[in-house]
């Protein structure tokens, strides 16, 4: 008998057997969620030794020269068109030129290949319009992005009938048909899976003949474009109680085509969520048949929708929510620092203090982060991949952090961004925020559950064939696949323990790291915990196995070194990619320092909590012999990151880039004019302060500066009067006033009327 005969006899199969027995039977919802998507450059991550000349060698995401001319084009056309205040305090949505405007530009075909008739962009494309209308409007940006992440349009064109891709995608490209996606019911929410909406496969009459299909029943909410969608993508359980298409009674979550005008579809009436304006509202179906080709991918489909879904939205999650919030930092960035510049008390500009210093350096990093994570993920989805784990991290960090940007910039502005009204150029995406940590998974869900136990499995070198092994039905198959992947998973194990003792024990001043220059450092220390993290990963799955899914708080804290391994690689990309420049370094050192702390702090939380106390004291040994030893960023850098925004610079602009500027004497064009007047008569001012002189006239009598230049003082003056300004309204201007959306409402009763009649 052969080594390795022996070992499988004697080693392997009594090991297989305990495993067999302790791991958790996994429900054919949860694999299809694990098995969706692929994984990247979180499965280097996940082997404790990162390959930096792979992620270095991706081709950082850019627009073609097509997709520039639409930037520069419908889209900078559209910003000028909205008026974000008449939009949600007077019509209550776009008005109907928007709304026509984007139909007819084809911003909901976006995605859609031109063989259709869409745009076919890339989603790097359909990421940078996304984040330049939110910089203007989240109302616009939520109804364009809407149809181009999950929805019918994608799942057509990744799962649809030849059939359906003709007669479906023409039509949602040029705004024929406005789509939307009913999954969420109210009795399934985070848990979709557990929805109560079904499908029972019978017979009946469509068009006027007999045909096979579905009588289906549902009540789905929190649709977004629902109230006025006229094409329902639709999630539901199919059941076939008379075995007309198999010998199965319950077929699975199915995803289905619902015309809106099809009897027994009933559209609800609007959601107002936190006070944003875009459609959303419930729908229901009582008894609505359809034909069984109205299946996404027709009947061979049946039961494969929560597959489906899952593929969907492992590329979706990460565009959508994630451009939104890049875009959400970005615009607290520059207008905070631009605030916090011409803004005095004390007769000082409020950017000197410290205590204002800490949360602009820290929106300004936050800024970088997010745009450097976006940009990577983007060219990941750009080559093809679809890196579902990396998707979740997107989209619970993205949002979370853009949250605290928005809450330092509303505690830096002060009362400026708490009184509403056309001049309160904050106020709104303050309101937005909690729509996006909710919406798409939510955060407190992601975090505890996705990242790092969708992770542990989909992106760890052998993990997942081991599972496959002890799950394959035929035992002798099961055995040998297991033998070879459990040794070589104990292989792994050793090397990395061996790997992460020396690298902690020297402080990774001997990681792999290339050539970066200042950044060298950065590349060692993520070296070195990504090998404590694959180490500590693998020993918490060795000694907790299927109960760690129900450790949520362990899961939490490996999630977040794994999110904050992958933001930081995105952010040394990100400094490579921009030519190393040194004017954005204490950006980086701050998004490095920033996050090394979290990581130090999670793990030593890890090791806390840990319940093998034995395994806990060893890995405490091995990772963190000195402690959780990163403070945090040294008030050195927080200044230096403070001031990248509060003047003009090429700086200010990378950190800043592509929001949208439209020149309408509202409150932001007010800012950056103030902002230019302020920053270029400050040595005019210095020298009056010199002087201690009270004001520009006694200083030009005295010849201290020029009558130009108390005259551009006097201008920067009165500009930076105009901004602190907030609005007021008489009393009948905030009485309620429904006239006011008349036209609206017209327009979409003449739009159904005509949908009708054609």
């Amino acid at each position: 008998m052969s080594p390795s005969s022996l070992r499988r006899d004697y080693l392997t199969k009594p090991i297989f057997g305990w495993a067999k027995g302790v791991l958790p039977k996994m429900s054919d919802t949860e694999r299809e969620a694990l098995e969706a998507g692929d994984v990247w450059w979180d499965a280097d991550l996940f082997t404790g030794n990162p390959d930096w000349a792979k992620l270095l060698a991706v081709k950082p995401a850019a627009l073609t020269d097509e997709e520039q001319a639409f930037m520069t084009g419908p889209v900078d056309r559209l910003c000028e068109m909205i008026d974000d205040w008449k939009i949600n305090w007077e019509l209550r949505d776009l008005p109907p030129d928007v709304w026509e405007f984007i139909k007819r530009e084809k911003f909901f075909g976006m995605i859609i290949p031109k063989d259709y008739g869409g745009l076919g962009f890339s989603p790097y494309a359909h990421s940078e319009v996304v984040r330049k209308i939110s910089s203007r409007s989240v109302v616009a940006a939520v109804t364009v992005m809407v149809p181009n992440s999950l929805g019918p349009g994608e799942l057509l064109m990744k799962f649809g009938t030849d059939a359906q891709r003709q007669r479906w995608l023409p039509r949602l490209a040029d705004g024929r048909d406005i789509p939307c996606f009913g999954l969420t019911s109210p009795e399934a929410g985070s848990d979709a899976a557990s929805m109560i909406d079904s499908g029972i496969i019978c017979k009946g009459t469509f068009d006027g003949q007999e045909v096979l299909g579905l009588r289906l029943n549902w009540h789905k909410r929190y649709i977004t474009l629902g109230p006025v969608a006229t094409l329902i993508g639709l999630a539901f359980k199919a059941y076939d109680p008379d075995h007309l298409v198999g010998s199965q009674d319950e077929l699975g979550i199915t995803v289905a085509l619902i015309p809106h005008d099809l009897p027994g579809v009933e559209i609800g009436q609007r959601h107002l969520p936190s006070m944003q304006v875009f459609q959303n509202g419930p729908n229901w179906g009582r008894d609505v048949f359809i034909p069984l080709d109205y299946i996404i991918g027709g009947q061979e489909r049946l039961g494969q929708g929560w597959k489906m879904l899952m593929s969907a939205l492992a590329a979706g999650r990460g565009i959508s929510l994630p451009s939104l919030s890049a875009a959400g930092a970005a615009y607290a960035a520059r207008t905070t620092g631009a605030y916090a510049r011409i803004r005095e008390q004390f007769n000082i500009s409020i950017s000197k203090f410290e205590g204002i210093e800490e949360p602009l350096a820290r929106i300004a990093g936050t800024a970088y982060l997010l745009d450097a994570a976006r940009r990577l993920t983007s060219a990941a989805l750009n080559q093809g991949h679809h890196p579902a784990v990396i998707s979740g991290i997107m989209k619970l960090h993205a949002t979370e952090r853009m949250r605290i940007a928005i809450d330092d910039a509303m505690d830096i502005h002060g009362g400026k961004a708490v009184i509403d009204g056309p001049q309160n150029y904050m106020g709104n995406l303050y309101r937005a925020v909690p729509v996006g940590i909710t919406v798409e998974g939510a955060n407190i869900l992601t975090r505890n559950l996705i990242v790092f136990g969708q992770g542990a499995i989909r992106a760890h070198p052998y993990l997942l064939q081991e599972m496959n092994a002890l799950g394959d039905p035929d035992k002798a198959k099961g055995l040998d696949a297991f033998d070879t992947a459990f040794w070589k998973h104990i292989g792994h194990s050793v090397t990395t323990l061996f790997r992460a003792w020396g690298r902690c024990w020297t402080g990774g001043v001997f990681a792999p790291a290339p050539d970066a220059g200042d950044a060298t450092q950065f590349y060692r220390q993520l070296s070195r915990y990504s090998s404590a993290f694959a180490l500590c990963a693998d020993m918490a799955l060795l000694t907790l196995g299927g109960a760690l899914k129900r450790k949520e708080m362990l899961s939490a804290r490996f999630g977040d070194i794994l999110s904050e391994l992958y933001l930081l690689s995105a952010a040394l990309k990100r400094w490579e990619d921009e030519g190393r420049q040194q004017e954005d370094l204490p950006a980086l050192e701050w998004c490095m320092a920033s996050g090394f702390k979290t990581i130090e702090n999670r793990f030593a939380e890890i090791l806390a909590n840990l319940p093998n106390r034995f395994v806990a004291g060893i890995l405490k040994f091995i990772v963190q012999p000195y402690g959780a030893s990163v403070l945090g960023p040294s008030d050195r850098v927080v200044h230096r990151c403070a001031q990248m925004i509060l003047e003009p610079s090429a700086t200010r602009d990378r950190l800043t880039p592509d929001l949208s500027h439209v020149d309408d004497d509202r409150g932001l064009a007010r800012l950056e004019k103030a902002f230019k007047l302020v920053t270029s008569s400050d040595d005019i001012a210095k020298r009056i302060r010199t002087a201690k002189l009270k004001n520009w006239k006694d200083a030009v009598a005295q010849g201290v500066i020029t009558q130009a230049e108390g005259e551009k003082l006097a201008a920067a003056q009165e500009a930076v009067k105009l901004v602190i300004e907030v609005d007021h309204f008489a009393p009948e201007e905030l009485s309620p006033d429904y006239k006011k959306s008349d036209n609206v409402h017209q327009f979409f009763q003449e739009l159904g009327e005509q949908r009708a009649a054609s």
